[in-house]
């Protein structure tokens, strides 16, 4: 592994360069006894409604012995609750593995059914070089009043020792749970409960050289629409190790100098190599390029790096015959031609600077799955790498290692995070710029004709620019021509009010970093304009389906979460039929705010009845308590979008 990597997974994976113990796990428990209480539940105050409760959770966790061992009892109090009987158990494949599943149902009169079916390894999702695996099974025999249970336990790699979490917070009222850990004893651990523990629960508490603790009636926790990171709302244990000077630091701002002088040098002797990169900043640029094109040269050469991380998983055979070589420094990705997302950003770094730039090494927190907390002192959640360019006074960031990103910009959870820039005396905080919603747009262009039956027939062309075009681009990297097909006329079938034929007639650029991607469809729709007596009623909001069914709940507990900044421009224009014409337009409406804004307008010219329309949010986190405000927003923007167009028998305009 090379030592630039052992750098970033230090905090996420602690490498121990020693033999590993041998596995030492202890048979499986028998089945706790069940109580005719248990048996004879239907329901529970504490959690009226509920579909089903965990009677029982137990999490033993052993770092000693890299395994985690998970005992859960559900009882199922309705039909709905009978979904609970199919199993998921995730891992990632990579670096863990699930064993000893065992499971059974118990019926309401007590009866024991014990699993011995199939069970399946489902595909789940592939992240960078990672993917994600379940164990998936049902259980038999399962009905209203049944009691199931199983258990299992995760093997992880012998030689890793790492951060892990107690996820206090479930999908379904908790009634008891206990959790225990047994903690690695070498490494410095600190703990910590970011979000408060249960009401009536106690804190961990170390007992015979564990870490223990025990919650009652944690209640289910709910998911809603547009919120954040799930983890970063429920009630939590983070377990978080270190090793070296970041050991002994007792407080926040030491512990982030130490770790900024740790990182910097260690990027500081993949990058410094001047020679070499002075030589390849030869080739990329111009003596009398100005620095914007200089810059541009140069994030663009790195970017054509092959890039290991985006890469599909490989067999340990296919590995071997390929036999990619370890980029120790700058020099041996540019030799090579390939490298990792961070070395190829730790390259634009060296020739940024070699071209004369003053640029910095930055560490960054992504928030796609945690938000960062300075004073939990957990490196590992600034985990990952941008490099800041000063152009003109200006700081610019940059992160040509996350593909498809285009320059100038940061993939979206890069953006408006707490990140550390780095230097010989342990850096500073900064905080990545956030991009306005201009930056990352949809536009729809439609042209159709309407029949005198009412079939609306014509073509649409989807412009996606930004994270808008990145984040699909990166979404389908690894999939064929006719998956990013069907994904791309799904997508559109989707945002449209009625159902339609949606047929994708161009091959869109899948595979640059450039701002846009275009879309070009061919569309029909049966029965979009209907009869109402003598007159003919049209729709006028063809891609609105997505906000009929936004912010419809009452209240909210959550934030409001927008992964980013957004704006939705449509435009459509309807010839109509020769033997109609119009009769009414819907009354243009707009709605205008610093934080999001609706406009849309209509008219007919030469036949045809154009309308224009465009959605902006210009936000990413929302209290909860403003809820109601963006939620009478989007009844505005729903209320407008079902206007209608009226039209008539006559002659229209056109003259046809």
């Amino acid at each position: 592994m090379p030592a630039l990597r052992l750098a970033f997974l230090q905090g996420r994976f602690l490498l121990l360069l020693l033999l590993p113990a041998a596995a030492n796990f202890a048979r499986a428990e028998e089945w706790l006894p069940i109580s005719q209480e248990e048996l004879g539940m239907r329901s529970t105050p504490k959690a009226p409604n509920a579909p089903a409760i965990y009677l029982f959770r137990e999490v033993d966790r052993d770092d000693n012995g890299s395994s985690e061992t998970i005992y859960e009892r559900i009882k199922i109090l309705t039909e709905e609750g009978r979904d609970h009987a199919n199993i998921e158990i995730r891992y990632l494949k990579e670096s863990e593995s699930v064993k000893a599943i065992s499971a059974r149902t118990i019926r309401p009169d007590g009866g024991i059914v014990n699993f011995d079916g199939e069970i399946f390894d489902k595909s789940i999702v592939k992240v960078g070089a990672a993917s994600y695996w379940a164990k998936t099974f049902t259980l038999p025999n399962v009905e209203v009043g049944s009691i199931i249970e199983y258990r299992y336990r995760h093997n992880f790699a012998p030689f890793f020792v790492f951060n892990s979490q107690w996820i206090l917070s479930q999908d379904l009222f908790t009634q008891y749970a206990k959790f225990s850990l047994q903690k690695y004893p070498l490494f410095v651990m600190r703990y910590a409960w970011p979000n408060g523990i249960p009401p009536g629960s106690t804190t961990p508490r170390i007992a015979s050289g564990k870490i223990l603790m025990e919650v009652h009636d944690v209640p289910a926790f709910v998911s809603e629409e547009y919120m954040p990171p799930e983890n970063e709302a429920k009630y939590r244990v983070d377990f978080i190790y270190d090793t070296g000077d970041l050991a002994h630091e007792k407080d926040a701002a030491s512990y982030w100098k130490a770790f900024g002088k740790k990182i910097y040098r260690t990027v500081d002797k993949f990058v410094d190599h001047t020679r070499a990169m002075n030589a390849a900043v030869a080739q990329v640029v111009s003596p009398g390029d100005s620095a914007e094109i200089k810059l541009q040269k140069i994030y663009a050469r790195t970017q054509e790096i092959r890039n290991l991380t985006y890469e599909r998983s490989k067999s340990e055979q296919e590995a071997k015959r390929e036999a990619l070589k370890q980029a120790h420094d700058v020099e041996d990705v540019w030799k090579h031609g390939y490298g990792y997302g961070e070395e190829i950003t730790w390259l634009f770094l060296g020739m940024v600077r070699a071209a004369g730039f003053e640029a910095y090494p930055v560490m960054v927190s992504t928030r796609d799955r945690h938000f960062f907390k300075p004073g939990m002192m957990n490196a590992s959640n600034l985990n990952d790498n941008v490099v800041l360019v000063m152009l003109a006074g200006k700081a610019t960031y940059f992160d040509p290692g996350a593909r498809y990103t285009p320059d100038g910009q940061l993939p979206w959870y890069e953006t408006a995070v707490m990140a550390r820039r780095l230097d010989k005396d342990g850096g500073e905080w900064v905080t990545t710029t956030l991009p306005s919603s201009k930056t990352s747009h949809v536009e729809r262009k439609a042209t159709f004709k309407l029949s005198p039956t009412g079939t609306l027939e014509g073509n649409v062309t989807v412009t996606f620019t930004g994270q808008e075009a990145m984040s699909r681009r990166l979404q389908e990297r690894l999939e064929d021509d006719t998956d990013r097909r069907q994904f791309l006329e799904s997508e559109l079938k989707t945002a449209m009010t009625a159902d339609a034929d949606v047929k994708l007639i161009n091959s869109p650029d899948w595979d640059s970093s450039s701002a846009a991607m275009e879309a070009q469809y061919s569309v029909r729709i049966s029965g979009w304009a209907a009869r109402a007596g003598a007159r003919l009623l049209m729709p006028v909001g063809l891609f609105t389906a997505r906000n009929k069914t936004t912010f419809l709940h009452a209240a909210r507990e959550h934030p409001i979460y927008f992964q980013f900044p957004s704006e939705v421009d449509d435009d459509v224009s309807v010839d109509i039929p020769s033997e109609w014409k119009v009769l009414s337009l819907p009354q243009a409406s707009s709605v205008s705010d610093p934080a999001y804004g609706y406009a849309a307008s209509y008219q007919e010219s030469n036949g045809a009845v154009h309308s224009q329309r465009s959605l902006r949010l210009d936000m990413t986190i929302v209290a909860a308590k403003y809820y109601g405000t963006l939620q009478g927003f989007f009844q505005k923007v729903r209320a407008a979008d079902e206007e209608q167009a009226v039209l008539t028998r006559g002659t229209n305009t056109a003259g046809r």
